[in-house]
């Protein structure tokens, strides 16, 4: 605990009075800050805290009567009143000395929460006793002898118990600035002094948002004077309030004062006018409905201070439009905005919307001193379905041809003053007599409300030549409250049926009898007969087949009477489960005419018709007595009871069978057959078995079965010799049949050795042509003609084609004989493909041409051509001794007899002289 003595800082507030006065537009009114009374609760406890038990009571006020302010804490120990008592929500243990909690009060009206601190602190025994009551408030001061840590001291006073009570050190109201200011600026605000600045010199500072923190220099100080100022005009709808911390140092910046708490209140005025918040509002209200209807709800937003008139809005009707049936069919609430109607008469066939224009005032509504502005609100009348809907006529008329289905015969056309298409418009049709069998139903056209009458049970003109229908028309939705319906909701229809030729029919379709099969042709089986609907046509009905698969059955065309024209076979193709299927056609003479088919049905009876047969045709066996037997199996195309159990047994002749063969029955179907004797030949044997049903009376049936008997290994398998031998082959034949398979062999070797030569030939072979063919250059050899002057001692052996290629690979690369054939690899020509395709002849001259082109060996040779020495020369000499001088007694004037063609000649040595 600081001892000595306390410094007292004392705040000085300006007189916003005398300002005003000096200013001339500033009012001093009370205000009131909603806030709890203190911002900090202390109470003493029991370390045991029972449940339910009261502690202390904290006062909150949100200036507006705390109506449905609701606290909280942030313990789930501890709960609040609505009145702010502070009680345990259940039974607590306290396990220190102290406990701090944060209260909060929520106003749901305007969304603000306040909080204060509550400190329980833990009571001695003497305290509890007496000198501190559980629950009570206590004051700061108290609070100062049990926490030495407390930012708020008290100064030192000694009282007559020798307790020396602190005061607090700083002692500042909330300090309240009005908006919109004018100035000058800076203007003071408070003071703020220690009384340690009489013995120490003291410097003062503040923190927080509008000081040091954005926005930045709303609020200043004077360090020196501790006068703290505002530099600019304040907007509350920017920043409501500010909280800053005052701070007093001394020269080396140590703390003389703890910091204090600085709450600055913007004071509003009313500087913003309510805005709505849609400019156009859009409501509906049923026609009809009773003064008091609710029908939408406006709203308008002050920026302004809603705890005083500067933001409290009120809402008046301006105009309405249309005035009808009343100029006021609405009202609204001053203070809520709800539009509410105040008139009746609202009818949506006379006027569908209503224009009304809404004026939100502040100022309570005051027009002299406060901000207006408008919107607008459309008000719907919605339809409600106060017409009924009624025919345009009482009665209807229409036709319809007999067995029609889905024909509209009649359009009913009906009037509803309510909204089109919409379930109080729309007509819903019903046929309440007349149709007592349901042929007809009424369907709606969307589009036109108009009532289809149609047809979806055939009517029969035998039966019903007209009809009387009385229909109903109402809506989809029922009719409003008190309306009735309208006698011109009901008309009647007259339908005419009109007779139209209709098929003849076979009463009983399917038909079906039952007779034996095998009946002898022309037996009449029935009369298959049809029935003409149309009692009032004189017709005549005539019938023929319109499908007999087997062709067995006649029908008489006039009277349908059926007859067998074949013999009726049960075990047929066309025969499905006994029954036989023809159908027949019947056709009047009526315009245009009608025909109608029918179906006859015949189950065959069977009889015992067929006789058995065994299966298989062909057997095995050994050629001597083992397991291995032959299962025979008997079948019978009839039905029981014409078939099994049946009777198996060998004939007595030929005496050979029952020698060599028995026969042994398993069951009523099946037996076996196998060997009496202990050996028999191989060889292929004929064995006919009797078998005979159990028809009434029994047929038999003698079947002759293959039996093949061979050498059978000790598996009792056939040997393959003894399966060629039991086959009936000798030996000559088996010859035969190897030599014949070697021939073949020999045949297919020898041609695949021929193909394999003949591809091989074809790869060899360059070129597609002989080469006596080639066109292409080549050195033609002339026979020689004798030699001229001195030069029968020429090598004339230079000029033929060496016999050895020695002095070829000695020449040096690149310079060779023109008649010489390049040594080196030759290219391959492509081969051409034995059957030749079009499209490949042209690939094979193209890949030729490329081979000839790359083929240094392929005439002409083209390179430096090198000839060889030829002799050492002539007698006659050079040909260059030859001149022409004229001086040489040659005579050429004869060259002139010799024609034109040696007139030139002529000229140049015949005519010397001239010149």
């Amino acid at each position: 605990m600081r001892t000595g003595s306390r410094v007292l800082l004392v705040l000085l507030l300006p007189v916003w009075g005398s300002a005003a006065a000096h200013n001339g537009d500033l009012t001093v009114r009370p205000t009131c800050n909603p806030g709890f009374s203190e911002e900090d609760y202390t109470a003493f406890v029991s370390q045991n805290i029972m449940e339910g038990q009261k502690l202390l009571k904290v006062k909150f006020n949100n200036c507006a009567g705390n109506k449905g302010v609701r606290y909280e804490t942030n313990s789930l120990d501890f709960k609040v009143r609505a009145d702010g008592t502070m009680y345990a929500a259940h039974q607590v243990q306290m396990s220190s000395k102290q406990l701090i909690l944060m209260v909060t009060a929520w106003d749901p009206q305007t969304l603000g929460r306040w909080e204060a601190i509550v400190r329980f602190l833990v009571a001695e025994k003497s305290q509890h006793n007496g000198h501190k009551p559980k629950g009570r408030k206590t004051v700061p001061g108290e609070l100062a002898q049990q926490q030495s840590d407390t930012l708020l001291p008290w100064r030192q006073h000694q009282n007559a118990n020798g307790l020396r009570r602190q005061k607090r050190d700083w002692v500042i109201p909330p300090i309240n600035v009005p908006e919109n200011s004018r100035g000058p600026f800076p203007q003071q605000l408070v003071r703020i002094r220690s009384d340690k600045d009489k013995e120490i010199h003291i410097r003062y500072s503040i923190t927080g948002v509008g000081a040091d923190q954005p926005p930045m220099e709303v609020f200043s100080i004077d360090p020196v004077s501790g006068r703290m100022y505002v530099t600019r005009p304040m907007d509350r709808e920017e920043r409501a309030s500010y909280h800053l911390r005052a701070h007093a140092v001394d020269m080396n910046g140590n703390k003389v004062e703890n910091p204090i708490d600085l709450y600055i209140y913007v004071i509003d005025m009313n500087d913003n006018r309510p805005e709505f918040i849609n400019q156009v509002y859009n409501g509906s209200v049923d026609e009809g409905s009773k003064p008091g209807t609710y029908v939408m709800t406006v709203t308008a937003n002050d920026a302004d201070d809603s705890t005083t008139a500067n933001g409290m809005v009120r809402y008046r009707i301006v105009t309405q439009t249309p005035q009808s049936p009343s100029q006021n069919m609405f009202t609204i609430n001053s203070e809520t905005g709800d539009i509410v109607t105040v008139a009746a008469g609202l009818d949506r066939e006379k006027v569908q919307q209503y224009i009304v224009i809404v004026q939100a005032t502040d100022m309570e509504g005051n027009l002299n001193y406060g901000l207006s502005n408008t919107a607008t609100a459309i008000i719907t009348v919605t339809d409600v379905n106060d017409n009924p809907p009624e025919f345009t006529t009482s009665t209807y008329s229409g036709e319809v041809p007999e067995n029609r289905v889905e024909v509209v015969v009649a359009n009913l056309t009906v009037m509803d003053r309510d909204q089109p298409h919409s379930p109080n418009w729309n007509a819903i049709y019903r046929i309440i007599s007349g149709d007592p069998s349901g042929h007809f139903t009424i369907r709606t056209d969307p589009v036109t409300n108009e009532g289809m009458v149609t047809v979806v049970k055939a009517v029969d003109y035998e039966m019903n030549r007209a009809f009387m229908l009385t229909v109903m028309v109402s809506n989809q939705a029922p009719l409003a409250s008190g309306i009735q319906m309208s006698f011109q909701s009901t008309a009647g229809v007259t339908i005419s049926v009109t007779d139209v030729n209709e098929a003849p029919y076979f009463p009983t379709n399917h038909k079906l009898i039952r007779l034996e099969e095998g009946v002898p042709t022309g037996t009449v089986l029935t009369t298959f007969s049809a029935v003409d609907p149309d009692r009032f046509m004189q017709q005549a009905v005539r019938y023929s087949k319109l499908s007999d698969p087997a062709n067995w059955l006649n029908i008489n065309a006039t009277n349908g009477q059926i007859t067998t024209a074949a013999v009726l076979d049960r075990e047929s193709d066309y025969i499905k489960n006994n029954v036989y299927e023809a159908t027949f056609l019947a056709a009047d003479n009526g315009i245009p005419p009608a025909s109608g088919t029918g179906t006859l049905q015949i189950y065959l009876i069977d009889i015992n018709d067929n006789a058995p047969e065994l299966l298989p045709k062909e057997a095995q066996i050994c050629e001597k007595p083992n397991l291995n037997v032959i299962n025979i199996t008997a079948a019978d195309a009839d039905i029981d009871p014409n078939v099994g159990p049946f009777v198996f047994e060998l004939p007595s002749v030929p005496s050979a069978v029952r020698k060599n063969w028995t026969i042994t029955r398993l069951n009523g179907d099946y037996a076996q057959l196998s060997l009496r004797i202990m050996y028999l030949e191989a060889g292929v044997y004929d064995v006919p078995i009797v078998v005979t049903d159990s028809g009434n009376p029994p047929l038999y049936n003698t079947s002759v079965i293959k039996v093949k008997v061979c050498p059978c290994d000790e598996n009792g398998d056939c040997t393959t010799i003894g399966a060629v031998a039991a086959a009936g082959l000798g030996t000559g034949a088996i010859i035969a049949i190897l030599i014949c398979i070697i021939i073949l062999l020999t045949m297919v070797l020898l041609f695949v050795v021929w193909m394999k030569r003949r591809e091989k030939e074809r790869h060899t072979k360059q070129l597609l042509i002989d080469p006596e063919d080639d066109v292409r250059d080549n050195i033609l050899k002339y026979d020689e003609e004798g030699g001229g002057e001195e030069d029968q001692d020429y090598d004339l052996s230079q000029l033929q084609q060496p016999e050895t290629m020695d002095h070829v690979l000695n020449k040096t690369p690149g310079v060779r004989r023109v008649d010489e054939r390049p040594i080196g690899a030759e290219p391959q020509y492509p081969i051409r493909p034995v059957i030749p395709h079009p499209g490949d002849i042209g690939d094979f001259i193209n890949e030729g041409l490329r081979a000839a082109d790359n083929d240094p060996t392929a005439p002409p040779y083209d390179s430096l051509l090198v000839f060889d020495y030829e002799g050492s020369g002539s007698t006659a000499g050079s040909v260059s001794s030859l001149n022409s001088s004229s001086s040489g007694d040659q005579d050429y004037d004869y060259l002139n007899d010799w024609g034109p063609r040696f007139k030139k000649l002529a000229d140049m040595y015949g005519g010397g002289e001239e010149d």
